[in-house]
């Protein structure tokens, strides 16, 4: 397009386009490289819609995967990507899995949807599962059981940090379930020993 006349071009263009500008301030702001190291490739594995699927890292117990498949350790945060395009779906598992661990939450449950109704099924499924295995801090994910949401859900055991993990072992509780302090044997209302 042809420039007005007695306009400097480059105002012209930062007047004409304010989304140009914020896009590029945006730009500018950001950092060359993505924090983000979960893939997005053309091809995943193709998972089905009713699909029940898992993974078991080494190192987990087989009966701490059996009580995570049966859905017996309780989800301590949920994420649902229901009708999230697949790149805004990436960030957010990504953050959700980060700040999980770094709260201490060994179990999230993450509802992706089955995907039946989609031009194609499973996919962001496919791709939840894919970006779950390419984890270090996900030990373990299962589909869910019926009653939690089943084949459009699935559950993640994580990996819990050392403090984490040193501060669940010394906490122990009285019988009215009053925290105990580690070097105490009784909580401050209970007398009893």
């Amino acid at each position: 397009a042809p420039l007005p006349s007695g306009v400097p071009f480059l105002r012209w263009r930062l007047r004409l386009h304010p989304r140009l500008r914020l896009r590029r301030a945006s730009a500018v702001a950001r950092p060359d490289r993505d924090p983000n190291p979960l893939t997005l490739p053309d091809q995943v594995p193709q998972a089905g819609p009713y699909d029940i699927v898992g993974l078991k890292k080494n190192g987990v117990q087989e009966g701490v995967y059996r009580k995570l498949r049966l859905g017996k350790y309780e989800p301590q945060a949920t994420l649902d990507l229901h009708r999230v395009r697949l790149v805004e779906a990436r960030d957010r598992v990504y953050l959700f899995i980060q700040e999980s661990q770094q709260n201490g939450l060994r179990t999230v449950l993450i509802s992706h949807g089955k995907g039946e109704h989609s031009e194609r099924p499973a996919l962001l499924k496919s791709y939840v599962l894919f970006w779950l295995e390419q984890f270090e801090q996900v030990l373990a994910f299962h589909s869910a059981p019926a009653n939690r949401g089943g084949a459009g859900v699935t559950l993640a055991l994580l990996l819990t940090l050392a403090l984490h993990r040193y501060r669940h072992r010394h906490r122990r509780r009285c019988r009215r379930g009053h925290v105990i302090r580690r070097c105490g044997s009784h909580c401050c209302c209970c007398w009893s020993r």
